[in-house]
């Protein structure tokens, strides 16, 4: 897999044998249109797999960025890429080895807020729904945050849980994004 935009362009990222890696074509997509909200952002790669979507963002200038997932294989993984990359100085991420929902809450415990958040949980098991209600609960979005949850094309998120909304919904393929604020 490689980088497509940003500094680190064409680059390319270790990836875990047991994920399913957002294409390129979605990445690019996503990062289309969450341009102007990346730079200087504090951003939430949940359920990060390789890291991908994290450093895609550091890529193209978020402030910090927060990785997230319980699995210790891909932990390794992300801490791989990001020294590959040259990005050893810890204060532009955070590498969580833990499970999603738990890391919601200690966020919310730490008072850290972010301004783009996403997740990208495995497909059919309602982690997508069940983590947007942790976000929705817990007061870990700055103002004018965006949330995107990469879900299965036939899979099904509300027009709203709890206090967020669905702004927008975009497919490619099997994969749709769908955006939320509060």
């Amino acid at each position: 897999m490689r980088i497509i935009g940003g500094k680190f362009r064409g680059r390319t990222l270790e990836m875990p044998k047991a994920i399913r890696p957002t294409s390129d074509k979605v990445r690019e997509a996503l990062f289309e249109i969450l341009k102007n909200r990346i730079n200087g952002s504090d951003f939430l790669d949940l359920y990060c797999g390789s890291g991908a979507m994290g450093i895609e963002a550091l890529s193209r200038g978020a402030g910090r960025v927060s990785f997230v997932d319980n699995n210790p294989g891909n932990i390794a993984i992300v801490r791989k890429n990001l020294t590959s990359l040259g990005l050893s100085d810890i204060s532009c991420f955070n590498i969580y080895k833990k499970d999603a929902l738990k890391a919601l809450l200690d966020f919310k415990e730490s008072c850290l807020r972010f301004d783009v958040v996403f997740l990208d949980p495995p497909y059919h098991n309602d982690m997508a729904k069940n983590s947007l209600i942790a976000i929705s609960n817990y007061d870990i979005l700055a103002r004018n945050a965006i949330i995107v949850a990469e879900i299965y094309k036939k899979e099904d998120l509300p027009e709203s849980v709890g206090s967020l909304k669905k702004i927008r919904s975009s497919r490619y393929g099997d994969t749709v994004l769908e955006f939320f604020a509060k």
